[in-house]
């Protein structure tokens, strides 16, 4: 899995998804952007992948593209609509955007990436995960005060915590 992070520069967000959706297909990989704020760190996406690669294996997925029930699974979220609030919008946003051909696929990968980077959304890469946008991460995944006071585990263990909670609420 590549976590690239980035600034994307979105004009057109149907575009920008029929693009990485094509880049997708054409190196079989799965290609997601995740508006960086939403995501606590590259653990973080690499559970919601093995989540998803396992619920897809268990035929309990919701979503019919694997991408999608990426999202759904590192949102924490069985509704789509939700889950998409964690996706990036048209504008600069800071990005993180996940590349995955499964195992063995490192090559598959990379050129994924270099086909994205020559996006015109592509504005560069930036390190967006960073520091992490504390406020947006508790409100999004329903982190309380009390619970981090309740615990030393740092806020990505939690973030975390609400993807892996996601296969047992099911």
């Amino acid at each position: 899995m590549e976590a690239v992070e980035c600034r994307l520069e979105i004009d057109d967000l149907d575009s920008f998804v029929a693009e990485i959706g094509a880049i997708g297909d054409r190196h079989e990989t799965t290609v997601q952007a995740f508006d960086a704020r939403y995501v606590a760190d590259r653990r973080h996406l690499e559970r919601a992948v093995e989540l998803a690669d396992r619920a897809i294996e268990r035929g309990e997925n919701v979503a019919r593209d694997r991408a999608v029930e990426i999202l759904l699974y590192a949102a924490g979220r069985r509704q789509i609509d939700r889950a998409l609030e964690m996706g990036v919008d048209e504008g600069e946003t800071p990005a993180v955007v996940l590349v995955d051909g499964g195992r063995d696929a490192a090559e598959a990968e990379a050129a994924a990436v270099e086909d994205l980077e020559t996006l015109d959304a592509f504005g560069e890469r930036a390190s967006t995960l960073d520091p992490q946008d504390t406020e947006t991460l508790c409100d999004f995944f329903d982190v309380t005060d009390a619970e981090r006071a309740a615990t030393d585990a740092p806020l990505a263990a939690l973030v975390r915590e609400r993807v892996a909670l996601l296969e047992v609420e099911k």
